[in-house]
């Protein structure tokens, strides 16, 4: 009887794999690899078949070449920053991603970090705790009633929609900017739609991001940006630390132009902890240390959330093994045309 194909996780876990080798129990081997670089991966996984990557190793051209039997790579999440999908294509590799595992989770976080914010829970708490003001409702900044106010979503993709729906049922006034996504979206769930990023910062009164980290996206909120919302306004980032020019955010929230901001991302993770952001976060003298909420890039988690996006990824694999359609193929089409050019040179 032959070997099973080998199917390798890359990075990131440390445990004995039980979600990946119950999807794939009796179909691949399953092995993990703790990789910490591209080249480590390329030497260890020589003989996989489909290989799940996290976020600690990225894989580029010069790795997949050395990948021979790889017919499957799936990013262990949403984003593919760390893996060169055009190259994945060009060897034939199928590329896919778990993009819907973490929606309602990433949506939660976002929702919560914008109502401890607005409400002013989280400054009065820090205030309270640090005995920085009278004991009652004068500590913290004038506030104002959820419902009425305009929620902004840059980006309307599932997390995006998630919040919309919760936003809702606060009776927030719900309001998006996605000139990607096709018309009549905004109907079908009640919210409304505008037609340009300075239209949709313009009525913000929150602003919440849910897009993806692109050339055209990176810093989209910059200080031109931060200054076209309206004053005392909420910045929430739940989705890649890039998109925010973190100096300009830092100097609105200094000046008082933004009342809060919560961030679950940051451009460089961990943080330096000399970055002038992480320092003021820290200072329970800077005037923006009690309106701002950092978190580890923990939105997405919570133990059904991460046990659904391993099952998935594994499930991914077992497809590509089998020689099936894998879900959520990110190059489905390009490969396609690859192929389709290869026959006509033939």
């Amino acid at each position: 009887m032959s070997e099973l194909p080998l199917v390798v996780v890359a990075d990131f876990l440390e445990d004995d794999l039980r979600p990946e080798r119950s999807a794939l129990d009796g179909v691949a081997r399953v092995e993990r690899l703790g990789c910490n670089c591209e080249s480590e991966l390329a030497e260890r996984a020589a003989d996989a078949e489909a290989i799940m990557l996290w976020h600690i190793v990225g894989l580029g051209d010069e790795g997949l070449r050395r990948l021979p039997r790889c017919k499957l790579v799936v990013r262990m999440g949403v984003g593919l920053d760390n893996l060169d999908v055009e190259a994945a294509t060009r060897r034939g590799v199928q590329v896919a991603n778990v993009p819907d595992y973490g929606t309602e989770d990433v949506a939660d976080s976002a929702l919560g970090m914008a109502l401890v914010l607005a409400r002013g829970i989280h400054q009065a708490n820090e205030l309270s705790r640090r005995d920085n003001g009278p004991w009652s409702y004068a500590a913290v900044k004038p506030l104002h009633r959820l419902r009425g106010r305009t929620l902004g979503l840059l980006g309307m993709s599932r997390i995006g929609t998630a919040v919309a729906l919760r936003a809702k049922a606060f009776g927030m006034d719900v309001v998006f900017f996605d000139p990607y996504l096709p018309g009549g979206v905004e109907k079908s769930i009640g919210v409304r739609r505008v037609e340009s990023l300075d239209q949709l910062l313009s009525q913000s009164s929150l602003l919440s991001l849910h897009c993806l980290l692109t050339p055209e996206t990176r810093h989209v909120i910059d200080e031109d940006a931060l200054s076209k919302l309206p004053a005392g306004a909420i910045l929430i980032n739940t989705a890649r630390g890039g998109l925010v020019d973190s100096g300009a955010l830092l100097a609105a929230l200094a000046s008082g132009h933004l009342d809060g901001a919560g961030l679950d991302v940051l451009e460089q993770e961990p943080p330096d902890p000399k970055d002038p952001l992480i320092c003021a976060w820290r200072d329970p003298e800077h005037p923006a240390s009690s309106r701002l909420i950092i978190n580890p890039h923990v939105a997405f988690y919570c133990e059904e959330s991460i046990q659904e996006l391993r099952t998935k990824a594994a499930l991914a694999c077992r497809q590509a093994v089998l020689g099936e359609p894998v879900t959520y193929t990110i190059n489905a089409a390009a490969l396609a045309a690859n192929t389709t050019r290869e026959l006509k040179d033939v």
